[in-house]
């Protein structure tokens, strides 16, 4: 059987283009919007069914006090006051911010990696789906992702738990400029015997 072929959709994955967090601007997407870009996001390959992985939506105080806790603790670890700056606006700027986290089951007959790469796919799904309804859209991560004392204090996740994804999404200030991309013939081996 072949399926449909679905021209919108391929011209949307050749042109598709994340939104840089910092030329996303208010209002994001509403609640109900929101919740059925969060029902897109999950549709992704899962082996075992297990859902390993969360969504915790940011919004308003709790992106002002992720920027905070951005700005003690990269304070704490020596980072350059520029890159604190730019991580913490990341947050404050960004209207609704989805912190795509693992959740690893223990014993599974599915190995880990796959688990974390399940999550991975759920943050590029969102991206996507925010994008193709018209939102600004980026998929970050940065030291904050790895951070055991931050993803305690900021997301009271504990070991072996980590953010796969923060994605921004908003209005989209202006389109983000096309970027060079990958040349396939350096990076394809095409194996046929």
């Amino acid at each position: 059987m072949t399926l449909p072929v679905r021209p919108d959709v391929l011209d949307f994955l050749s042109t598709r283009r994340s939104s840089p967090a910092r030329l996303l601007a208010g209002p994001g997407p509403s609640r109900p919007a929101l919740e059925n870009l969060l029902g897109m996001a999950v549709r992704v390959p899962d082996h075992g069914k297990l859902e390993p992985w969360r969504l915790t939506v940011l919004e308003g105080a709790a992106l002002e006090r992720l920027a905070a806790i951005t700005r003690r603790r990269g304070k704490d670890l020596g980072h350059a006051p520029d890159k604190l700056a730019k991580d913490a606006d990341s947050f404050e700027n960004s209207p609704v911010v989805v912190a795509v986290t693992t959740r690893e089951v223990p014993g599974a007959k599915v190995p880990v990696v796959e688990q974390h790469l399940s999550a991975g796919a759920v943050c590029l799904s969102l991206v996507n789906a925010a994008l193709a309804s018209g939102w600004g859209a980026s998929w970050l991560t940065g030291w904050m992702a790895y951070d055991r004392a931050w993803l305690h204090e900021a997301l009271d996740l504990s070991d072996p738990d980590f953010v796969a994804g923060f994605i921004h999404i908003g209005a989209a200030s202006q389109r983000a400029p096309e970027r060079p991309r990958p040349d396939l013939s350096a990076i394809t081996n095409w194996i046929t015997a």
